[in-house]
Formats: structure tokens, sequence, C-alpha cells
């Protein structure tokens, strides 16, 4: 496990020439490396990292961020947050060409302004990299003017202005990402509505399956783990196309399962609750009041009238 606590050591790894400023830095990525049958190398680093590139050559390059493989083929944009695993395998010897750009930014650099506590509020630090952002031509050129907008100013005469300066740049490259985001969840809406579909599919199968009186609720991890997609991405997909996150949306299924073991058996509420995967039945009751504005009991009298 390799470890990256400054900047500078991720320079050096990549033989790099030392960056201009300790705590920020975007370079210019252009190199070319072998790599040989059998190599493995799992890092982590202490910094953000925002990256554009285009990797040529590595079609038997295995990278997994987390437990999630990367196909180089698919995403040009990603970004990884401070303790982000990374391993990197190969199965044959390969020549990897990459070329883009980098943009690291270690959290000291964001200390007293905003951005220290709001850079969290993007959701896409948390996607996996086969999650990654696909820019269109004009998009690309927005974000990279930006980056090198940052460039200029880590490698001008530092003054009062520029810790500001480089913020608000920053800020504005991390909105355009979500906008582009945004995009992406509309313009790819056959390839989200699949993974809907095997969402609903899912879900259907765990509460149908009676092992949820055994092993639990379905949880949020649970569903991404079987859609092989990060919590956070699966419920920004789900905000986007149904005004619901995946724990609104997982409650909304309990509660039409409910009302169908309600509505066609004799069991009691504790059974039910119970068979749902509920510990308590109190949980049970005040999930259900809050979805319909009826209590389970109500619910079972009023269908009967």
């Amino acid at each position: 496990m390799v470890h990256y606590k400054t900047i500078s050591e991720w320079f050096q790894a990549w033989q790099l020439p030392q960056p201009e400023h300790p705590l920020i830095s975007a370079v210019k990525t252009d190199t070319t490396a072998m790599m040989r049958s059998g190599d493995a190398v799992t890092s982590f680093c202490d910094f953000y990292c925002i990256a554009i590139k285009r990797v040529t050559g590595a079609e038997d390059l295995k990278l997994k961020y987390g437990q999630q493989p990367y196909d180089f083929n698919e995403g040009i944009m990603a970004f990884a947050s401070p303790g982000q695993v990374t391993s990197l395998s190969v199965e044959k010897d390969l020549e990897v060409k990459q070329s883009g750009w980098h943009l690291i930014v270690h959290p000291d650099f964001l200390w007293n302004t905003p951005l220290a506590s709001t850079i969290k509020r993007y959701e896409f630090w948390d996607y996996a990299v086969n999650e990654s952002l696909f820019l269109s031509e004009k998009e690309e050129e927005i974000i990279i003017g930006i980056i090198q907008n940052i460039h200029r100013e880590t490698h001008t005469n530092i003054d009062r202005f520029s810790k500001q300066i480089i913020i608000s740049q920053l800020e504005s490259l991390l909105n355009y990402a979500e906008r582009f985001y945004n995009r992406q969840f509309i313009t790819r809406e056959k390839a989200n509505h699949k993974i809907l579909n095997r969402l609903e599919k899912a879900l259907n199968a765990y509460l149908n399956s009676g092992e949820t009186a055994t092993k639990g609720l379905p949880t949020v991890n649970d569903m991404a783990a079987v859609l092989h997609v990060t919590p956070k991405y699966l419920s920004s997909l789900l905000r986007m196309h149904t005004g619901q996150n995946t724990q609104h949306y997982i409650h909304e299924k309990l509660i039409e399962k409910a009302k169908e073991k309600i509505s066609t058996s004799d069991l009691s509420m504790s059974e039910i609750a119970y068979g749902l995967g509920f510990e308590h039945l109190q949980s049970f009751s005040r999930l259900f009041k809050a979805k319909t504005n009826l209590s389970p009991l109500e619910f079972r009298q009023s269908f009967k009238n």
C-alpha cells in the first residue's frame, strides 16, 4: 500500500518536476510507462484529485477504485477524495500512454474558506471511476480552461488575491462538473433506466425471497453493491429520474409490500413488520403512517370497509 501524504510525493512518483505550490497544483501529463506482468500497486492520497485523461494501450490494464473495476475506454473525467484506495495491476507486459490534466488540491489549501465545508456536498467525490464523467468537446474545453487558469495562478507571484482567485476557479470547476453530470444523467437515459430496472427487480426479488426476516431491511449499500455502482451515484441517478433518493425508494417499495400483506393476509402487524425485516413494530408503524397518513391497523380497516 503506497500512501501519498503530500503533493510533492505524488509528483515524485510520477517523475514530474516539483510543484510550484505545495498545497495545490494543476499539471499537464503526457507520459508513457512500461508495466510488467504481475505488477500491482495499491495506493491512496491525503488530497483531492481531479483527472481529465485519455489512456491508450490499456486494454489489459485493470484499475479499481475501492472494489469497482474501471474500463479505460469509458469516461475521461474522474474525481478522488482523500483516502480513496486505488489498485492497479496488469496480467501481461504492456506500454501505457496517458495524456491529460491532473488538478490536485490538499485539504489544507481550503482551510478558512467556505469551500472547506461545502466541497463535500458534491456527491461525485464518492462515485467510482467507472462512473466517470463523459465530457463533450465543448464541456472539455470549459473544464480545461478553468484548470489552465488555476495553473497560471500557481505559476505567478503569489499575492493576497491568489488564493481567493484559485478558490473561485475551483468552485466554478466543481459547479460545472455537477451541471455536466446532471446532463449525463439525462443524455444516458437508456443506460440509466437499465440500472433503475435492475434496481426494481433486485429489490422486489429480495422482498419476495423470504430472507428479510433473517437478513433485515434492504439497505442502500446492499442495492448499490448488487448493481455494481456506488451508493451516491445510485442516489443521484434516482433523484434525477424519480425525485427520490435510494433510501426513499426502498421505503416506498417496503410500504407497497406491507400494503399487499396487510390487505391479503391475516398476519398480525408484528408478523408483517418482522417479516419485512423491521426489528421493532414501532419503526414499521411510524414509517407506514409517514408514507400513507394511516397506521397499519387503520389501513387494514379502511381496506375492509
